[in-house]
């Protein structure tokens, strides 16, 4: 299961998001060169790359931020680029370029501080933007729990796209994440489950605020979960569930957080 896109159209350009993943993509492929040296690798991880146990003793605390656009690998970056694509224009378009912004970075440092909380002697470097992007997710949750998101199924040879409400496709993801954190010691390095989780609980209490505003269970209740305005439909789709249309549905304007 692999979103690929949304049915929940912006609308305003996503400057801030293209901004982000430009920059994530520039440092990833300026680190390229090290990629293969290990001591040189290491070396540049731990100028910029968050380590708890530094963190822990007052140290490095820009790493918190510096970290946010460090990647891995390709996949890495690959797929958290997809996941920003995905749902952080729609959280842009809510908030406004400069809230956003700053919801982003404060998700991101608050990700990374429940990571040092959950192994705070590790010496393993953590990076990545996948807590930062969890808070997204989770004000998307907050925001849109009912937008449709498009899902690519692989089942052996069978291969379908298969459109699932936003609240579905987001608390899998979440519960994936409690489950490989409770399955894992985060002080040995690999998949930073609790930064996903913690980013993802930061996101939606950041975003509670503007849910307020736009009139909290009361939006909800205007369209029944769904995006305020027509979802975006797609001319190439394989997949053959039919659509049945909700009565009563209102439209609202969008307006900035604040």
């Amino acid at each position: 299961m692999f979103p690929i896109r949304d049915h929940n159209p912006s609308g305003r350009t996503p400057y801030v998001v293209y901004t982000l993943m430009a920059l994530n993509i520039l440092f990833f492929v300026l680190t390229l060169p090290i990629a293969g040296n290990d001591a040189a690798l290491m070396a540049f991880y731990s100028d910029f790359a968050a380590i708890p146990i530094l963190i822990t003793h007052g140290q490095n605390l820009e790493t918190l931020v510096t970290s946010m656009f460090l990647h891995g690998g390709l996949f890495h970056i690959a797929g958290n680029m997809l996941f920003l694509w995905i749902f952080g224009d729609n959280m842009e378009d809510r908030m406004g370029h400069g809230w956003f912004l700053l919801f982003y970075l404060v998700s991101g440092v608050g990700a990374a501080l429940i990571h040092v909380l959950s192994a705070p002697l590790s010496d393993v470097p953590m990076v990545g933007a996948s807590g930062a992007i969890a808070g997204v997710m989770g004000g998307y949750l907050l925001l849109f729990p009912k937008a449709r998101v498009d899902i690519l199924i692989f089942l052996i040879i069978i291969i379908r796209i298969l459109p699932i409400p936003a609240w579905l496709m987001l608390g899998l993801w979440l519960g994936m994440q409690f489950l490989g954190g409770i399955g894992a010691d985060p002080s040995q390095g690999g998949v930073a489950y609790w930064a996903h989780a913690g980013g993802f609980a930061v996101g939606l209490v950041l975003t509670v605020p503007l849910w307020l505003r736009l009139g909290g269970p009361r939006f909800w209740d205007l369209n029944h979960g769904h995006p305020d305005h027509p979802e975006a439909t797609y001319r190439f789709s394989p997949s053959r569930i039919p659509r049945v249309p909700r009565r009563g549905r209102t439209r609202q304007n969008k307006g900035p957080w604040g």
